[in-house]
């Protein structure tokens, strides 16, 4: 059981009983703790906002490029995980993580290659130390053009 004590420094009374089974007693403990608690913000939201293929020329190799646009709200994040999975979001092909320096306002574009023609399934998180968030989206992958 926890008791409030009615000192001002925030501390509270702690009885803890513990049972030993090999003996068949209790063994009771009593003190005090005094902790803080830090209440963070933590990254609210994530959008993409656009997405855009970068043209190649042949000699810059096969992979089709695509930049994605992406904002944020609440506490800016430290680090960007992209997942790319098949259009089902079930199988994951590949997952690119990079630490992140955002400063002032959370927009940032994030470069990704992919190795083949086709539709993908995007994830985008934005993590900081406290919090991650999510965004989502369907893409087309047409050599170098993406819809």
């Amino acid at each position: 059981t926890a008791n409030t004590s009615s000192n001002l420094d925030n501390s509270a009374t702690i009885e803890a009983m513990e049972d030993n089974p090999e003996g068949g007693c209790h063994i009771y403990r009593n003190g005090y703790y005094k902790t803080a608690i830090s209440v963070v913000e933590g990254i609210l939201e994530v959008n993409i906002i656009q997405m855009m293929g970068i043209q190649m020329t042949e000699s810059q190799g096969e992979n089709s490029l695509v930049d994605f646009v992406v904002t944020c709200q609440g506490s800016l994040p430290t680090d960007v995980c992209t997942v790319v999975s098949d259009p089902t979001c079930q199988v994951s092909k590949s997952v690119v993580c990079d630490p992140i320096t955002v400063t002032d306002e959370c927009l940032l574009t994030i470069r990704r290659a992919f190795e083949e023609p086709g539709t993908y399934c995007i994830n985008i998180t934005l993590g900081d130390d406290t919090s991650q968030a999510l965004a989502s989206a369907l893409i087309s992958v047409n050599g170098g053009e993406s819809t």
